[in-house]
């Protein structure tokens, strides 16, 4: 019986990820920030404790104390500098201050989220932190994998449920830039799949994986697939990236605001690549996107 520390474990994929480890019979530790306990309502068969990644580490070397295995997942995808949120703390910092913890604590195994599109010289600030994080985990001695997902969907995504909700209520849908860059969406249950059979899986130490589902698809094709799955018509209207850039700039701090400077960048790129190893290391069957959204939205 493994036991698995699990970090960011109260988002959407973190939620997940405590599923398919109990699943696989593994005992589950999951690090909750005070005030998100209630995230978790539900998850009764988890122990949880109260802290910060960005916490002194010799608490975090208690908390993670009797677990062999990290499963780090902290992430953010939008900075609040006021707040001190920011990709260098949480990403590159935080995954730093965990690794020291866990390797003191005596934890063997570290499996770690990053994300696809992440690389030295990546344009996006999220990309470089990212990278940041990922070269602290090579660098840490411990038997790391990493995980690099494409746009991850599921039921109370951030994504996918967007885009439906757009489709759903808007007469004409707007798309920044000319829609096609692609994306290969994955399944939540696949990822989290990774994670939890990645713990007892020794093919998969010091491997880094591109998680990502089996069609590359541009952004005006995932909008007319969701149309389809949904029996409403998509009409689209592209909103060039010239006018988004400064008007970005100005409104990206409103929280109502959809994008970031950073985030244009990023969707100025394919997000795609190979993930048959994924699939093969862990035994997981590709879903077809459309069987996917069917599921999902159907």
């Amino acid at each position: 019986m493994h036991r698995a520390f699990v970090t960011g474990a109260t988002g959407f994929v973190g939620r997940a990820v405590i599923q398919a480890l109990r699943a696989e019979g593994h005992v589950v530790r999951c690090l909750v920030r005070r005030g998100s306990e209630t995230d978790l309502h539900g998850f009764e068969a988890i122990e949880r404790v109260e802290g910060d990644i960005l916490g002194p580490v010799p608490t975090l070397e208690a908390e993670i104390a009797g677990c062999d295995t990290v499963v780090h997942l902290v992430g953010i995808i939008r900075e609040h500098k006021t707040r001190g949120i920011t990709f260098d703390r949480l990403h590159h910092l935080g995954t730093r201050n965990v690794i020291v913890a866990a390797a003191a604590a005596g934890a063997r195994r570290f499996l770690h989220m990053s994300a696809l599109g992440t690389r030295a010289n990546a344009r996006a600030q999220y990309h470089r932190t990212k990278w940041a994080a990922e070269e602290a985990v090579r660098a840490s001695g411990l038997a790391w994998t990493i995980f690099r997902p494409s746009v991850i969907y599921g039921p109370g995504d951030g994504f996918l449920s967007l885009l439906a909700g757009m489709v759903r209520r808007m007469p004409i849908v707007p798309v920044i830039g000319d829609g096609r860059q692609r994306l290969q969406p994955v399944p939540i249950e696949h990822v989290a799949a990774g994670f939890a059979r990645a713990v007892r899986a020794e093919a998969s130490v010091k491997q880094t994986y591109t998680v990502a589902g089996p069609d590359a698809v541009s952004m005006v094709e995932l909008l007319q697939m969701i149309g389809t799955v949904m029996h409403r018509r998509v009409r689209l209207a592209r909103v060039p990236m010239g006018l988004m850039r400064p008007v970005a700039r100005v409104l990206h701090r409103a929280p109502t605001f959809p994008v970031t400077p950073d985030q244009l960048l990023m969707l100025e790129e394919d997000n795609t690549g190979d993930p048959t190893p994924f699939y093969t290391t862990f035994g997981i069957t590709p879903m077809p996107l459309a069987q996917g959204l069917r599921q999902v939205l159907g």
